[in-house]
Parts: structure tokens; sequence; C-alpha cells
């Protein structure tokens, strides 16, 4: 009995044992499954922690590459300012058939109106006569009668029974924006004027992409932009710089150095008009754009003018240009 008793108690301390190592092995299981888990924690949060620091964290999207509308021109400045001096000492007179679309207003004012396009006719010949007819729609009478001969101008409204005289650098400003009409407003942006030798110009590079709306495919415009300066004035005491006045900036595509935008400026330097030249057409032998879009940002008003019909350099009267004031007309004359 006895060595049975012996046996069981050896038995048992060693069942005891084999709990206790079996105990062991897989305390030792679980704390190194326990130790590779905060591990494998770890590093995920270092993989975070150093994406977040390092600014990667991303998502990789494909893009349409555009590709180049054709071949670039290369030019200087110089090229530029003759090319633009040739363009306008070619064109002496020209007569031009158009339709004007305008809108009034914007979000100074809060609301905008469009007008019906119209009919109408733009004379002008070298150095600064100008005539400019817009006829009402449908019933072609006159809507608006504009002329100038360079210094003073002549405003017909007769629909409203009114008649603006004044010195074209007046520009007292009247409730509805299109009584501010001038002849600068034609005079500067339907011809680019030539540029004189005592203003400065610099040249940068610009480009644009755009849709091509037959194909989808994106484009990329490349363009130089050509800053007329002012000639900067003497100063009596030494300064830190010269100080030039913005005049005009002259887009041109680099395609074939056209140009197609005009950015003028007013004597504070703020954008006083913007003139986008849409493509250009051949009128018997002459490259002029078929639409000109005037934006005036600070009246909050714009024109389109498209071409219907031109003619150039052929003999106006002056009689073409005289504007006869109907009596009973109301006439204001602006000092």
């Amino acid at each position: 009995m006895f060595g049975m008793l012996g046996d069981a108690s050896d038995t048992s301390a060693a069942l005891t044992k084999l709990r206790v190592d079996s105990s062991e092995e897989a305390f030792s299981l679980t704390r190194l499954r326990l130790e590779k888990s905060i591990q494998r924690g770890w590093l995920k949060f270092l993989a975070v922690l150093l994406l977040a620091l390092t600014g990667c964290l991303s998502h990789t999207q494909l893009l349409q590459q555009p590709k180049l509308a054709g071949p670039v021109v290369d030019a200087d400045a110089l090229q530029l300012v003759r090319g633009i001096n040739e363009r306008y000492d070619q064109l002496h007179s020209f007569a031009a058939t158009m339709d004007f679309t305008a809108s009034v207003g914007g979000t100074h004012r809060g609301e905008r109106t469009d007008y019906s396009s119209c009919l109408g006719y733009i004379l002008f010949r070298k150095p600064q006569m100008l005539r400019v007819l817009i006829l009402v729609p449908v019933l072609h009478v006159h809507a608006i009668d504009l002329t100038s001969n360079g210094t003073s101008f002549t405003l017909l409204i007769p629909s409203k029974n009114r008649a603006i005289e004044g010195r074209n650098s007046v520009a007292k400003p009247a409730d509805n924006p299109l009584e501010n009409l001038r002849p600068n407003l034609f005079a500067d942006t339907i011809l680019i004027h030539s540029i004189s030798p005592d203003q400065i110009v610099s040249v940068i590079h610009q480009s644009a992409t755009a849709q091509d709306a037959r194909t989808k495919q994106l484009v990329e415009l490349p363009a130089y932009d050509l800053t007329v300066l002012s000639e900067a004035p003497p100063t009596q005491s030494p300064a830190p710089a010269q100080v030039a006045k913005p005049l005009r900036v002259i887009r041109f595509s680099r395609l074939d150095l056209l140009p197609i935008e005009q950015d003028i400026y007013d004597a504070n330097g703020d954008l006083e008009t913007q003139v986008l030249y849409g493509p250009y057409q051949d009128f018997g032998g002459t490259q002029f754009p078929s639409t000109i879009d005037i934006n005036r940002p600070l009246d909050e008003y714009r024109i389109r003018l498209t071409v219907n019909k031109l003619t150039v350099n052929q003999p106006l009267r002056d009689d073409q240009f005289e504007l006869k004031i109907p009596e009973g007309i109301h006439v204001q004359k602006l000092e």
C-alpha cells in the first residue's frame, strides 16, 4: 500500500510539475504574442506619425497633361513694340459694321442689366476723328450717336431727348453708365495705340490652359505680357527708387505674336479698362479681331463688339463725322 501511495505521490507531483510547466509555457506564449502585438501597434503608430510629420499623407490622381496649342514664336520686348507700332501706323482709317452688346451693373450695384444686341457703325480717321452710331433693335432708329474730333465730343441720346457735350477728358459720372460713354473708350481699345520712345517697356512670359471645345483636350497657350510704363519723372533729392506709372499691359499670343488682351490703367494705377481681342479674321487683307470685349470694372459696365464688316484706309469725309443736334433736344454741357 505504501508503495502504491508512493507511486501516487510521484504521479501527482509529475502532474503538478506538468501543469506548472504548461502554465509557464502558456504564459510565455501569451507574453510573446502580447509583445508582438505591442510592437505591431508601435510600428503602425510610428508609421502614421512619420507620415503626418513629413506631410506625406496623400492620394495620387492622374491628370490630363496639356499639349502646346502649336509651335511658339520667340520675340523680345523691342520686337513686340515694333509689331504694335507697325500695325498702328499701317491703318489710317476704317469703317466697321458691328453688333453691340452691353451689360450694366455688378457686385457693387447689387444687380446687372443685360441689353439686347444692337446693330451699329464705327468710323475712324487719324489722327483722332471718331463716329459711333448705335441703332435700336428692329426699328433701326438712332439709339446713341457719339462723335469726337479728338479734343471734344458730342453724345446724342434721342430716346431721352438729350445731348451731352464736353471735352474728352471730362469724366463726370452719370447714374446710367452708358451715358458715360466717351470717345476714348473706343479710340483706345479698338486700335492698340503705338508705343513712344520715351516710354519704358518690359516683358514677361505667361502661360494659360484651356480645353479644346471639339477634342476636349487641354491645350497650353503661351503668351508674352508687355508692360508699358511712363517715363520716371526727375526727383529733386535722392530717392530709394525711380517711380514710373503703369500705362498699359498688352498680352500677345506666342503662336502668332498678335495681341489678345490689353489692360489700361488710370492716373491712380487702377485698372480702368480691360480689353479682350477674339480670334483674328482677314478683312480685305487686314488681320483684325472678330470680337472685342471691353470691360470697365470701376464703372461696372461691359460692351462686346462683334465685327461683321470692315474696310480700312478708305477716304472718309469730314461731314461723316458731323453730328447735328435736332431742335428741341436738351443739351448738357460738361465743363
